[in-house]
């Protein structure tokens, strides 16, 4: 029963321009370099994180991540064309054929059914959502206290 901020925000005076600036703040004190504004988004992710899934499993999952981060925000594709991901992911020179079956198995996609589920039952309502033991954050602005919390759990 979710909705992106591309539909929640759809409207409402000024909201989505102040979310722009709050972005262009968070790049420039994190010195985030590269990011461009996808012109697909919001794209439907549900092959992404399934093909994580296959990635996790396959023991790529941080060069997965990785390379599905600059194809979306570094060099823009619409990554829910499944001719475009397949390319993307030929030329990061990870196994394309075998994540493009893997997504498709039942038991990934069972397996996001179920991290999805994990996830709503720890209190997760969206993105991106920090977990530090037990204490949640939503966010990305408290990554600050994300910080302070770990800190405090040492």
């Amino acid at each position: 029963g979710n909705a992106s901020p591309a539909v929640t925000l759809a409207g409402i005076k000024n909201k989505p321009q102040y979310q722009s600036l709050e972005m262009r703040r968070f790049i420039t004190k994190h010195g985030i370099e590269g990011f461009t504004m996808n012109p697909h988004f919001p794209v439907n992710t549900l092959r992404l994180m399934r093909g994580a899934i296959v990635a996790e499993r396959a023991g790529y999952l941080d060069r997965y991540t990785d390379e599905i981060f600059r194809h979306m925000w570094v060099e823009p594709k619409k990554l829910d064309d499944v001719d475009v991901l397949k390319a993307a992911l030929d030329e990061s020179g990870l196994p394309a054929d075998e994540i493009l079956q893997g997504i498709e198995d039942p038991a990934i996609k069972q397996q996001l059914i179920a991290n999805t589920d994990d996830a709503v039952a720890r209190g997760v309502f969206g993105i991106p959502s920090f977990f530090v033991g037990d204490e949640h954050f939503f966010g990305k602005d408290r990554l600050r206290e994300v910080e302070e919390e770990i800190i405090a759990q040492s």
